[in-house]
């Protein structure tokens, strides 16, 4: 065989094999596929859900959320459910739009994550909050800072995304490094952060610490699908279903208490009644006699005056 029919001929066998090859990956299940998405009462053994989840920026911006969880706050990394992240990193950017701010946290992991915070609506200030920014105004009262882009981060009271809490994030300025934990939402297709709280990273050495827990977190955790097996997911159901029954115990106790104390109410009124109904006719029958008392006094009157031709 000459030289270019080999080369033909193993070209042809080069060929078939990567055909063969693109059937047997196409026959492959993907790895979404793989993965085994569990209830939602198997979470509380998830290492990942009711925690604050150290991670990346970039690793944040590829968490997905499942339609048929309908949780909106619910991400999934692999198969692992995440509802809370930690970051850190540098603050490169700050703007002020009605009803929020928004920060874009970058920690040079190869991408930035928008941090979003609420401000403070004024028509349902709580106490708590209308506290919270009239310390805010003395203290802004009190520093003068000639930044006019500190100031405006300093003119309005921000809240917490979950419970309301008040929060003061004028010193989350641009070209500082901090530690920031929030919930997670969605905005256009990306994936963006609620911040709920934040700290302030003290040197570098804290910032390594705190990279060198994500690094192991991500690959001993996150890397590794979660696996809950058999035997784990039915005692889990059977946990589950105890506490909806002592909920649902729980909520019939509160029926009958809220039962007991409307009867209560209800006997408490008509003693009320009772004993009103008898001090009106103790007050009806004095009234009568006091007016039967006064006829009889101003008729003595009367006859005393004629009698003395008054």
């Amino acid at each position: 065989m000459a030289p270019n029919d080999a080369r033909s001929s193993n070209s042809i066998s080069n060929n078939n094999n990567n055909n063969n090859d693109d059937d047997d990956d196409d026959a492959s299940p993907t790895p979404s596929e793989e993965l085994s998405f569990y209830p939602a009462f198997c979470y509380k053994a998830s290492p990942t859900h009711f925690v604050w989840v150290k991670m990346g920026a970039v690793d944040v911006r590829r968490l997905q959320r499942k339609v048929e969880f309908g949780d909106q706050g619910l991400f999934f990394h692999l198969n692992h459910p995440i509802r809370f992240v930690n970051l850190i990193g540098i603050v490169v950017a700050r703007v002020d739009v009605p009803r929020r701010t928004i920060l874009t946290l970058d920690d040079s992991s190869g991408a930035v994550v928008d941090v979003v915070v609420l401000k403070a609506e004024t028509t349902t200030t709580t106490p708590s909050v209308a506290v919270a920014v009239a310390a805010q105004k003395q203290k802004q009262n009190a520093w003068d800072n000639d930044n006019d882009e500190g100031k405006a981060g300093r003119q309005e009271m921000h809240v917490t995304s979950t419970t309301h809490a008040p929060m003061d994030i004028s010193p989350l300025q641009p070209g500082k490094l901090f530690q920031l934990k929030g919930t997670l939402s969605i905005f256009r297709s990306t994936v963006q952060v609620h911040l709920e709280r934040f700290f302030f990273v003290p040197d570098t050495k804290a910032e390594m610490h705190f990279v060198e827990a994500r690094c192991r977190f991500l690959v001993e955790v996150l890397s590794v699908p979660w696996f809950v097996g058999e035997g784990d997911i039915a005692r889990l159901r059977v946990e589950a279903d105890e506490e909806g029954t002592k909920v649902e115990e729980e909520q019939a106790r509160v029926r009958r208490r809220g039962r007991r104390r409307v009867d209560r109410e209800e006997r408490d009124r008509k003693k009320i009644e009772e004993v009103w109904e008898k001090e009106e006719v103790m007050r009806e029958k004095g009234a009568r006699v006091a007016r039967e008392v006064g006829g009889e006094y101003m008729r003595e009157i009367g006859r005393r005056q004629g009698k003395w031709g008054v």
